[in-house]
């Protein structure tokens, strides 16, 4: 994997990557105000998809200006070291086909984040999601040295159970009416993965 390039955030704090990660399929890239067009088509195409796993969405969410304006907060999260936004890119057709966010990162003594994922209808149960979550929180554990990566789902999404199992993630309990899902207040499974170098 080549090297990517990298900022420091504050003088104490490890880098955020700025450049790409690359798997043998995907190619994983920061979130940029160019992605607008990608982002704006994948949202619209999985809408129905992703919506029992979402909070209620608006038809203005699907519009154009709004994904643009949330690219721009996205940017500015990232450039305050609080998130880290990829977005997955099939490698061959250059097709956005997945996000991966590590948000609500907190520094000092908690040093964690969370982690969020969607994938394509069309490319689900094929692997990516796992391919391309692994070289994310590798890069989250390597290079940004975070200490823990918490990820939620709901009790009765088995895919998302059985990839953060895959993935390391461990049980840690059940939160009743965590998140606003789909317009009903949802139970969430919690879990985490605990970086083992720090």
């Amino acid at each position: 994997m080549p090297a990517a390039r990298l900022i420091p955030l504050l003088p104490s704090f490890p880098p955020v990557c700025l450049d790409t990660l690359r798997t043998e399929r995907l190619t994983l890239r920061v979130a940029t105000l160019g992605h607008a067009a990608a982002l704006h088509a994948y949202h619209v195409d999985n809408r129905q998809h992703l919506k029992p796993w979402e909070p209620a969405r608006t038809d203005r969410f699907f519009e154009a200006d709004a994904i643009a304006g949330r690219l721009q907060s996205m940017v500015a999260q990232q450039v305050n070291g609080h998130a880290l936004h990829l977005l997955l890119f099939e490698r061959t057709r250059d097709e956005l086909i997945g996000e991966c966010n590590f948000t609500n990162i907190v520094r000092g003594p908690f040093d964690a984040c969370h982690l969020g994922f969607s994938i394509s209808k069309r490319f689900e149960g094929r692997g990516f999601a796992r391919e391309g979550l692994r070289t994310a929180i590798n890069h989250v554990f390597g290079v940004m040295n975070l200490h823990r990566v918490m990820a939620n789902y709901r009790p009765e999404n088995q895919r998302s159970a059985r990839l953060l199992e895959r993935l390391g993630f461990e049980k840690e309990g059940v939160a009743r009416a965590y998140l606003k899902i789909d317009g009903e207040w949802a139970d969430h499974v919690l879990t985490s993965r605990i970086n083992p170098h720090v």
